[in-house]
């Protein structure tokens, strides 16, 4: 049974549980976003983009409020949470601004008849599944574009996020969104795989782990269902050359520790080319270890703790496997004495293919240093991975650093910047990272009727 329940993962206190969904309160959600599409869809893009606009003015009126609300839910240190909350209300705003364009009607050019227009319509109420490492982001990215085309939304979010998730929707409905567009939902996985099956619901959107990914895709495809899902990843911050080590260093313990580590587009293989590679680790092992480890909620902490006692064990067990194994520990590699969920700051090289740490993701605060010959080398290490979701190169050479971009096997790469999220830019990536695209434009064409009207003579 799935229980949704606050738990203070920096001192291991359950602050507040809420009650899961019975039978009847499935069907009453079900019910109400259904009947909700029947209205919501009919609105002006207009007046969905002021709603949205609305959402964005109060998520930054209230932007303490939701900082402190993931802080203590899931761990996420005090300013990465308001830097969370403004990209969010960035996201509502970019769909305002430019929602009602999007949906214009695009004419084609084909011959035999008076007009050929491409019409973009809603397809009806949609289930999101969201999880806790980024509790607002996760939801605007989904919510957005879709109550702009005219979807209505239920919403399941982890279970360890549940006031994060009222604050949600307290926000949606105090920015006049009807009642029955956004429903918070408190359902179980079984539930969720009823939901999806409901002729009611049109489609799903998931973020979370492969399992979950397979679960989801597996009940929507049985009941043919469109389906998004953004999965893990082990993306690579590939150092070619670099004429400011201590810069680019500062770069991949950012991209790697940001959120405790806990991001499916997390800097989680560093692959450095040989001339660089020695001094490299050392000073990203001096980096690691510097680190402010502590209470979320106080401003100087830098690294929060993981979301719970189960994730920190997780991730103890897969750098004890790669240390036992022969890999070479430089800092961190345990869990810190307390009631909380705090993992040090580890840093590994010598990691290899009989070890976890190579193939799985570490969803952490554990990096993974490996030396490369050359380009080409940190090319066909980097595609050795099964996920795809993105990766980044750095170099002082912008040309052969866009070339080895080019040849990486995910869905966005970058040069001298890593996991770059902006609301116009597309987001999503290929092989078990998952399928489809959200955010910008990309965010509107995955739940939507792209339907054709031609007019010709008789």
């Amino acid at each position: 049974m799935t229980t949704y329940k606050t738990v203070n993962p920096a001192n291991g206190t359950t602050v507040k549980e809420f009650e899961t969904l019975d039978a009847q309160g499935v069907e009453r959600a079900l019910a109400s976003a259904h009947a909700g599409y029947q209205t919501w869809r009919i609105t002006s893009p207009q007046h969905r983009a002021e709603t949205l606009r609305k959402v964005a003015d109060i998520y930054t009126e209230r932007a303490d409020e939701l900082a402190r609300s993931i802080s203590l839910e899931m761990g996420k240190p005090l300013a990465e949470a308001r830097g969370e909350v403004k990209l969010s209300s960035a996201i509502y705003k970019y769909y305002a601004d430019h929602g009602p364009a999007l949906l214009e009607e695009e004419r084609l050019d084909v011959p035999g008849a008076e007009e050929s227009v491409l019409q973009r319509k809603p397809i009806g109420a949609l289930v999101g599944v969201m999880p806790w490492n980024f509790p607002y982001y996760q939801v605007a990215r989904f919510a957005a574009p879709n109550l702009m085309l005219g979807n209505t939304i239920l919403l399941k979010h982890a279970p360890n996020c549940p006031q994060s998730a009222l604050l949600m929707e307290e926000i949606f409905h105090q920015a006049a969104l009807p009642e029955d567009a956004y429903v918070n939902i408190f359902a179980t996985n079984e539930q969720i795989a009823d939901m999806i099956a409901d002729p009611r619901v049109q489609g799903v959107s998931l973020t979370g782990s492969e399992r979950a990914g397979t679960s989801v895709a597996e009940t929507a495809g049985r009941n043919l269902k469109k389906v998004v899902l953004e999965l893990g990843g082990s993306d690579v911050f590939i150092v070619l050359d670099t004429d400011d080590i201590d810069a680019t260093v500062e770069s991949a313990t950012r991209a790697r520790l940001s959120n405790a580590g806990q991001a499916c587009n997390a800097a989680k293989r560093i692959l450095v080319t040989e001339p660089y590679y020695d001094e490299f680790v050392a000073k990203l092992t001096e980096s690691f270890a510097a680190t402010v480890t502590g209470d979320p909620l106080d401003e100087k902490t830098t690294l929060g703790p993981l979301s719970s006692q189960t994730a920190a064990d997780n991730l103890i067990e897969q750098i004890d496997d790669a240390v036992s194994k022969g890999a070479t520990l430089h800092t961190g590699g345990k869990k810190i004495d307390g009631p909380g969920a705090f993992v040090e700051a580890t840093l590994l090289t010598g990691v290899t293919p009989d070890m976890r740490a190579y193939s799985e993701e570490l969803f952490g605060p554990a990096g993974v240093v490996y030396k490369v010959k050359d380009a080409d080398e940190a090319i066909a290490l980097a595609n050795e991975s099964a996920f795809g979701l993105s990766g980044s190169v750095w170099s002082t050479d912008l040309a052969n650093a866009r070339t080895v971009a080019e040849q990486l096997d995910v869905g966005m790469a970058f040069v001298n910047e890593h996991g770059t999220t902006l609301p116009g830019l597309p987001f999503g990536g290929v092989k078990r990272s998952g399928v489809g695209r959200e955010l910008g434009p990309w965010g509107m064409d995955e739940f939507v009727n792209k339907k054709l009207v031609r007019v010709s003579k008789k």
